[in-house]
């Protein structure tokens, strides 16, 4: 054990010695390293953070969920939009059947929106909010979070009153501060509401289904009292319930829904069965494009800095022949100067690519500021940078470091 530590410590004064005394030659030779580690765990970083950040915007739509819609989402521009746009609404009816009728569902939630109002206060306006009216369970698949107050209760949900939450961003917007938005009133398109509670900012989310930070939400029986559900995008939400496969879910769902809509076995469904986690899966392969690129990229980087680094390994060797021969004269092993050689070579690789990382922080650092999520690089991504180096300094000196090991010491002793 102590004569590895020995030449792990002699391996890594070498290193240093090296970048000491030829500091230009060494970093032009490292610098191909740097680019490669900074782009391969720059790109990594990034794609992880903004996977993070999109699987769990979508996992706020309501994780092992399928929306009943008219519309289907992975619809591309060759889908027939002229064919959906005939198609039934969900019925709130519609949602008590399944309801009753479904042994897989946790929750089923009714929705509906509309953005076509103006929320007001007697000292402040504000327009392009969303209003929602939603049933009982949607807080249950959406799992809403109240900053300030309370959610809309039973008693309120059964008899619609004029209760609502509204989004952080609409209560520092009409009060200046969410803590003074509870038990207020205000109008919207006329009708006066009262604030029993605010939600928690939850920022941008690329799944912008909802936009909760900038929304009125209410039950959906006073929503309907003042708006027709059949012109308010309606949507039914059904939740599976625990260790249900989404693929069994949506085939209840379809049986039950052909059955209220009476379809014929062989007639054509005049309905949408969205499963959410699709798009889930649909941001991993986008992510998987963007990694292979960041990869391509990193290789080029990474081939000619193991060019260089040879180049440093080769120098080394020559520099340093007539003390190999005296390590040799003096007992030591062929095996023992290739370690050496090789760990020295893994040192360089490191450093270059410790200041690749270094880059790589800096520009989370940066990003941060200017985008709609954290950049952080996992310790697994750092593992595999330190990994990368090992692998590509022992690649780089397997030559020099063999040629080194068989050097005869006698004739090496006398090389000046």
């Amino acid at each position: 054990m102590f004569k590895l530590l020995n030449i792990l410590w002699n391996s890594f004064k070498m290193a240093m010695q090296e970048l000491r005394v030829n500091k230009l030659r060494t970093f032009l030779s490292l610098f191909g390293i740097t680019i490669g580690i900074f782009c391969i765990i720059g790109v990594l970083a990034t794609v992880d953070s903004l996977e993070r950040k999109v699987q769990g915007d979508l996992a706020k739509l309501g994780s092992n969920s399928i929306y009943i819609d008219k519309w289907e989402y992975g619809g591309g521009p060759d889908k027939p939009w002229w064919k959906y746009i005939k198609r039934p609404s969900p019925k709130y009816e519609e949602m008590q059947f399944i309801k009753a009728k479904s042994s897989l569902t946790s929750n089923i939630a009714f929705v509906a929106k509309t953005s076509t109002g103006t929320a007001s206060t007697p000292t402040a306006s504000l327009a392009g909010i969303t209003f929602i009216g939603a049933s009982e369970d949607f807080s249950k698949i959406q799992a809403l979070e109240i900053g300030v107050g309370r959610y809309i209760n039973d008693a309120e949900f059964f008899r619609g009153t004029p209760t609502i939450v509204i989004g952080d961003e609409v209560a520092n917007q009409l009060f200046g501060d969410a803590q003074k938005a509870e038990g207020q009133e205000i109008t919207y398109n006329g009708k006066r509401l009262i604030i029993v509670g605010i939600l928690k900012k939850q920022g941008q989310s690329f799944a912008n289904a909802f936009d909760f930070d900038n929304c009125l939400l209410t039950s959906y029986r006073y929503f309907a009292s003042i708006y027709n559900p059949d012109n308010s995008n309606p949507v039914i939400m059904a939740q599976g319930k625990p260790g249900v496969d989404t693929k069994d879910l949506q085939d209840e769902l379809r049986g039950v829904m052909r059955q209220i809509r009476k379809i014929s076995p062989t007639g054509e469904e005049d309905f949408s069965l969205n499963d959410i986690s699709i798009f889930a899966e649909q941001t991993k392969s986008f992510f998987g494009s963007v990694t292979i690129g960041g990869w391509a990229i990193a290789g080029l980087s990474l081939i000619v800095g193991a060019f260089g680094v040879a180049n440093i390994m080769f120098v080394t060797v020559r520099e340093r022949t007539s003390q190999i021969g005296l390590k040799k004269a003096i007992g030591a092993k062929s095996r023992t100067i290739l370690t050496e050689f090789l760990l020295e070579s893994a040192f360089l690789c490191i450093v270059g690519g410790i200041i690749g990382l270094l880059l790589v922080w800096l520009l989370t650092k940066f990003l941060g500021t200017v985008l709609p999520f954290p950049i952080y690089i996992a310790p697994n991504i750092i593992m595999l940078a330190i990994g990368i180096c090992v692998a590509l300094g022992i690649l780089s000196g397997i030559i020099p470091a063999s040629i080194a090991a068989k050097m005869n010491p006698v004739v090496a002793i006398r090389t000046k």
